[in-house]
């Protein structure tokens, strides 16, 4: 019930101010008071999708949940992004017009969840394509063009992209400023 009412609540707040609403539900229907997904985004197949507390997902993204997509916790997707669970492009092409009324698997036709680890930053313009999995910490550069595996920390540029850097560099200089960080800090990058 209460994700019914935030999908309307977020439909209403779209068609009026195109402003940021706090506080979504799980896939469990649990409250997630931190997290924030702007009126514009599109989402589909929203059953497909368990996401954690502390996400902002910004303005006039398209998310396809269909074939599952985890996002975990503390996780920024800004504008203009998409995340795609499936593909048909190549069946399409292969199939033509005999696409929509082909029997059976369609060869080329694909479908594969998206995992997206904690305290990953996506940038805009950027695609995730299906089947993709994001370690955590991870920064995906704006433009860049995801498919397959991404290892933590990595900082990921291109079309296709690639491991540019790796963002505990950076973290390394700023914790040496502020060492009252460090423990917040690794508490969620230390390996279990």
């Amino acid at each position: 019930m209460r994700a019914v009412l935030n999908r309307w609540r977020r439909r209403i707040w779209q068609a009026l101010f195109y402003r940021m609403v706090f506080g979504e539900s799980d896939h469990l229907g649990r409250s997630l008071p931190h997290t924030r997904i702007a009126p514009s985004t599109c989402i589909e197949g929203a059953r497909g999708l368990r996401l954690s507390d502390h996400v902002f997902i910004g303005q006039f993204n398209f998310i396809d949940a269909t074939a599952g997509l985890q996002i975990g916790q503390g996780v920024q997707i800004t504008n203009f992004v998409s995340i795609v669970t499936h593909s048909s492009h190549r069946a399409i092409r292969l199939l033509g017009s005999g696409y929509a009324v082909h029997d059976g698997p369609k060869p080329g036709y694909i479908s594969a969840p998206v995992e997206i680890g904690a305290y990953t930053f996506i940038g805009p313009h950027s695609l995730i394509e299906a089947g993709t999995r994001i370690g955590k910490g991870v920064v995906v550069c704006a433009y860049a063009q995801v498919r397959g595996e991404v290892p933590d920390f990595a900082i990921m540029a291109g079309a296709p992209a690639c491991k540019i850097g790796d963002v505990r560099e950076q973290d390394e200089r700023l914790l040496l400023q502020h060492p009252e960080l460090r423990p917040h800090y690794e508490s969620w990058t230390q390996t279990v």
